[in-house]
């Protein structure tokens, strides 16, 4: 039997927080929902940094989280962007191998594609890439025409419309230091205090290893930061992509590297890169937050993962350093852009829970204790799926 919940708090206004609240007023009859944003505005680290697409589901373990609520977000992005008129433009996307090896890999991808039902997917011989993207070049691709492009903080800001309208509150500014269980439900404690609620929800990205801390919960996976900087073709060099260009994902590397992606106001991003960041929500390098790096360096599994990914640091590092070889990148598969300027794009930073041996936690791990859920980790594709990980979670939390 569903519980009777009527005071409910979500702690983070990214768009997974958002979409939660959402989702409580939407399930639930007679409930007051308040959101806890510790910025001035909501979307205002991963929401407002990503590259804003909209995957299709290529990658992941069928039956798995990810593939199953990224499948299920994306229909229900695509209807609520069409419900608030809000742009979503299906570009597409072709994966590119550029080896035998790169071939055999993405011959699993599709098969994994066509497990999760990605629709309209299919895999182009060399010469039919073209057909796709007139100047990309590789041995093989794989096509997926249902991939999307959104504004991620447009959708969020929407969402939050629709949690005012229901009589929810977003307290903005707020930042939540701990939660505390009760005999029955939590308080919500702020620097200005504590509130009780019948169910709290945090999804707190790059800062939810703290707050499960500060709830009782184990301080691992931990959150370590890693920024991707972006770069915009600049004059016609962006008129060379029509959609977005990837390359197939090397288990060697825990990141995906270089790529090519279109943009929701028509501008072409190259990258991104990753590297460590010198601070959770350091979107520069002047920004360093000495609290969030001591994080990291007297964790023993950033180290084990360190020692075991020196040449991806390697790799990474280069696109750091030099344009030029961010450029390099990607003309593997656009050679046309030789030559073509480059201006400085957005940069984000990733909130990628590691386990304490050094592994990246992969899929969504999602936790219930007793009155609260945690999100502990949702990486990409977490923005596509923030409405399905919204239902399954209000879902969850309602059961006894």
């Amino acid at each position: 039997m569903p519980r009777k919940l009527k005071h409910c708090a979500v702690v983070g206004g990214g768009i997974i927080g958002v979409a939660v609240a959402r989702e409580l007023a939407n399930r639930l009859d007679g409930v007051q929902v308040t959101v806890y944003e510790k910025e001035d505005r909501l979307a205002a680290h991963q929401t407002g940094h990503n590259s804003g697409v909209v995957h299709a589901g290529l990658y992941y373990e069928p039956g798995g989280l990810k593939a199953t609520l990224c499948r299920r977000g994306v229909e229900l992005l695509k209807e609520f962007c069409a419900t608030k008129g809000l742009p979503y433009e299906t570009c597409g996307k072709v994966v590119i191998a550029q080896t035998g090896q790169e071939k055999k890999r993405l011959e699993s991808i599709f098969a994994r594609a066509t497990a999760n039902g990605v629709p309209g997917v299919r895999m182009l011989r060399g010469d039919q890439i073209g057909e796709v993207e007139p100047n990309a070049v590789g041995l093989s691709a794989l096509h997926s025409p249902e991939t999307a492009i959104v504004n991620y903080a447009a959708i969020t800001n929407a969402l939050a419309d629709d949690v005012r309208a229901a009589g929810g509150h977003i307290r903005l500014g707020q930042e939540v230091t701990s939660l505390a269980q009760q005999g029955s439900g939590v308080v919500v404690h702020t620097r200005d205090g504590g509130e009780h609620y019948d169910l709290v929800v945090a999804c707190a990205g790059l800062q939810s290893d703290r707050l499960a801390a500060a709830t009782g919960e184990p301080a691992t996976p931990r959150i370590v930061p890693f920024f991707g900087q972006y770069f915009l073709l600049g004059g016609d060099a962006k008129t060379k992509v029509k959609g977005l260009i990837y390359p197939v994902p090397d288990p060697k590397h825990p990141f995906l590297g270089v790529h090519l992606t279109k943009r929701i106001d028509g501008e072409m991003m190259l990258g991104p890169n990753a590297f460590i960041s010198f601070g959770r929500e350091s979107y520069s390098w002047r920004n360093v937050n000495v609290r969030d790096v001591l994080n990291y360096t007297l964790f023993p599994g950033f180290w084990n993962f360190a020692r075991q990914n020196v040449p991806s640091a390697v790799r990474e590092f280069q696109t750091v350093v030099s344009k030029k070889k961010f450029i390099k990148e990607a003309m593997r598969f656009v050679p046309s852009l030789e030559g073509a300027t480059v201006l400085p794009g957005t940069r984000g930073v990733r909130a990628q829970a590691m386990n304490g041996d050094g592994s990246l936690v992969d899929d969504f791990v999602i936790a219930r204790r007793r009155d609260t859920v945690l999100v502990r980790n949702a990486p990409s594709p977490g923005a596509t799926s923030s409405l399905a990980i919204a239902e399954y979670i209000v879902q969850q939390a309602l059961q006894d």
